[in-house]
């Protein structure tokens, strides 16, 4: 089912995972920086997302219109993400052109030039970014209820930041988040497709194999929530519709319920078969978008049931969504539900180890998230021994401690109950 991944530290502590696919001939690289952004001091909020805007404006050797310009003479893409815990920075090229690749990421994280007028110009992109998610309600909501599962702590900020921290990062702001938090020692870089092992270890090696500085910060320290989530906020906006997270905190990253977790989400809202699809859409008509999701960290989690509907039905909405959580909480699933779940599950997973890209993101997180990587096969058998009373005792776990609701709309929404 999976090629067998391969792993390798270099003496510096910098970690290197890869998967040959001989099938195809591209490779995805990428680079998983431990830093996110709940790492940041509260006045630089929005910092970890900046950098990873312009570490893509160049280096000395390289100026952004260089990179654009290799990566589309090659018909490859260079691109990066923004999580509360870790940044990646990967590209996808040809596996003939892993040099050009591993020559540019390489570079942007070692020497980025943070030249003042590039960084004034990205300043009004994200500016422009965090405009464009204030004017989605059904972004905002997402927002208002991570503020409100962990409030007053950085898993509950907004990856972007504010107009306001944003408008006051200036070079020096920046570089001292760069130097003071970026430790390429604690990195991995992840590879899959045409690729051999010991060929990416060598490459990296001349790359990257003397003593990397180590962050100016020291070890960077994750504190956990320590302050409860609250029951319900309301954010009042003229909108179509009412948009309707309804959650709680969840469980980390590592907990061995994640599992049974994972067919908690598929029963309640992972798929066109799942208890809330059926309930509010297909039987009722009375919402467009349903679904539940989760969020898991090292030391914490959450998982939310999202649903927009026209303002008059919020509160039908509403009392649906907890009738299926409560149902969760007191009946185990039936042996065919769980059935479909686990093959949701085991389908989803195998189709996206078609593609490399889905297969270095895999091995990136697990070896940043767990430390060691696990194979596709013994995830896939951990979710096959999950028992109808596993779900029932997770659902009782995780909303056992309350519920948060968050719900974005006109005035009339803010007198919805559950």
């Amino acid at each position: 089912m999976s090629a067998s991944a391969e792993v390798s530290q270099l003496a510096n502590g910098l970690r290197i995972a890869s998967e040959r696919l001989p099938h195809v001939a591209s490779v995805s690289v990428g680079v998983w920086v431990p830093v996110g952004s709940r790492h940041e001091l509260a006045a630089e909020a929005g910092a970890a997302h900046f950098l990873e805007h312009l570490l893509f404006k160049g280096t000395p050797r390289w100026s952004a219109r260089d990179i654009a310009i290799a990566f589309d003479r090659v018909g490859g893409e260079v691109n990066a993400f923004t999580t509360k815990e870790y940044t990646v920075y990967y590209a996808r090229v040809l596996s003939r052109d892993l040099d050009l690749a591993l020559d540019v990421l390489c570079d942007i994280l070692t020497e980025p030039a943070f030249r003042p007028e590039e960084i004034d110009a990205e300043r009004h992109v994200i500016l422009e970014e965090i405009a464009m998610n204030a004017d989605e309600p059904s972004d905002v909501v997402h927002e208002a209820f991570a503020e409100a599962v962990f409030p007053g702590h950085e898993l509950g900020r907004e990856i972007l930041g504010t107009p306001e921290t944003v408008e006051a990062m200036d070079r020096d702001a920046i570089g001292d988040f760069f130097s003071g938090t970026y430790s390429l020692r604690d990195a991995v870089v992840a590879a899959a497709g045409d690729v051999d092992h010991d060929d990416l270890v060598a490459r990296i090696s001349a790359r990257w194999g003397a003593e990397l500085p180590e962050a100016r910060r020291g070890p960077l320290v994750s504190r956990a929530p320590a302050e409860g989530p609250r029951e319900r906020v309301i954010v009042s906006r003229p909108t179509e519709q009412a948009h309707i997270v309804m959650g709680s905190r969840g469980i980390t990253t590592t907990d061995d319920d994640r599992y049974a977790l994972g067919l908690l989400d598929t029963i309640l809202g992972g798929g066109m078969s799942s208890r809330l699809w059926q309930s509010i859409r297909e039987e009722r008509g009375l919402a467009y978008s349903v679904y539940s999701y989760r969020s898991s960290y090292s030391d914490a989690g959450a998982f939310g049931v999202y649903a927009g509907t026209a303002p008059g039905r919020a509160q039908q909405v509403v009392s649906l969504i907890a009738e299926a959580i409560d149902l969760a909480c007191n009946v185990d699933p039936s042996a065919d539900e769980l059935a479909i779940a686990k093959g949701h599950i085991r389908g989803a997973v195998q189709l996206a180890l078609e593609d490399p890209t889905s297969r270095m993101n895999r091995l990136g997180k697990q070896l940043t998230s767990f430390g060691e990587i696990t194979t596709v096969e013994e995830m896939l058998d951990r979710t096959d021994e999950v028992s109808p009373a596993d779900v029932t005792r997770v659902a009782q776990r995780v909303f056992g401690a309350g519920r948060t609701l968050a719900v974005v709309g006109p005035k009339a929404v803010g007198s919805v109950v559950w």
